[in-house]
């Protein structure tokens, strides 16, 4: 009964997170997401039609008394990951991030996870045993998840920002780093006034 109950309430979120409309961009000043027909990646173009993500914040993961913030990423490119040390897709994709951004970051790219539900202990042991260097926001109660407006239920959820931190594309799935690096690096390869 409890498990139906789980299942059910988890059903709704993806439905309601999914069905806000038919545009993956808010008619508002910030990014709302929509996942259109249900796809799994979502590519936001031409850059000037992008939706800009409000600014996040919330407690690094690994340090008690700091916080993160979007804004601590200024002009650049940032791939955001939402994950979960209890989350299988994530542990396999973990190694694939880290690839990407060792191999990105030089050409102004960061990365940012967001540990979703998730004990404090158990996340930190994750970032230390799968050697993952980018920082992470802990967000056990999904404040800081909600102002992505992404599905709180897809997880792993890769979101990349273009360097003005306009919603560049997303993956509602574990991503490959044969899948996310050419994203990462077309972005990153944006200039200001491409159109």
């Amino acid at each position: 009964m409890v498990t139906l109950l789980v299942l059910g309430i988890a059903t709704l979120l993806v439905v309601a997170g999914c069905g806000t409309g038919d545009d993956a961009v808010s008619q508002g000043e910030n990014f709302e997401f929509v996942s259109p027909g249900g796809k799994t990646e979502i590519f936001y173009d031409p850059p000037s039609e992008r939706g800009k993500v409000s600014d996040l914040s919330g407690p690094d993961l690994l340090s008690d008394d700091k916080t993160i913030s979007l804004t601590d990423f200024e002009g650049q490119v940032v791939v955001i990951n939402v994950w979960g040390s209890w989350c299988g897709p994530c542990r396999g994709e973990a190694t694939a991030l880290e690839e990407v951004y060792a191999n990105t970051k030089d050409s102004g790219v960061a990365f940012l996870g967001i540990d979703f539900r998730d004990r404090k202990d158990s996340a930190r042991d994750f970032v230390v045993d799968r050697e993952v260097t980018y920082p992470s926001i802990y967000d056990y109660d999904g404040r800081t998840l909600s102002k992505l407006t992404t599905p709180t239920s897809v997880v792993p959820t890769t979101l990349v920002l273009d360097r003005q931190h306009r919603a560049a594309a997303v993956f509602l799935k574990a991503v490959t780093a044969d899948q996310l690096q050419p994203v990462v690096e077309r972005i990153a390869a944006e200039t200001p006034d491409t159109p």
